[in-house]
């Protein structure tokens, strides 16, 4: 992981502040700032690419189904021998 780091100034609501001075301690803020912010950053780029799964497969949905129906006929032909 990049060690590197940056100041930013920020602004929170004060109730939040509030929050985050109750669970964690005055030298540890930064730390668990950065885990939720990456937390976040992470959760977007899942449902952003399961939005984009879903709009594909749905694209592809009717194609699939095209195909299955023109292979039905043959994917039965031939069972009752086994």
């Amino acid at each position: 992981m990049n060690t590197e780091k940056v100041r930013l100034n920020i602004t929170l609501p004060v109730e939040l502040v509030r929050e985050l001075t109750e669970m964690t301690e005055p030298r540890k803020r930064s730390q668990f700032i950065a885990d939720s912010v990456a937390f976040r950053i992470k959760q977007f780029k899942d449902e952003k690419r399961n939005a984009l799964l879903t709009e594909g497969y749905q694209a592809e949905k009717e194609e699939g189904l095209k195909i299955t129906k023109e292979f039905e006929g043959l994917d039965i032909h031939g069972w009752d021998d086994y």
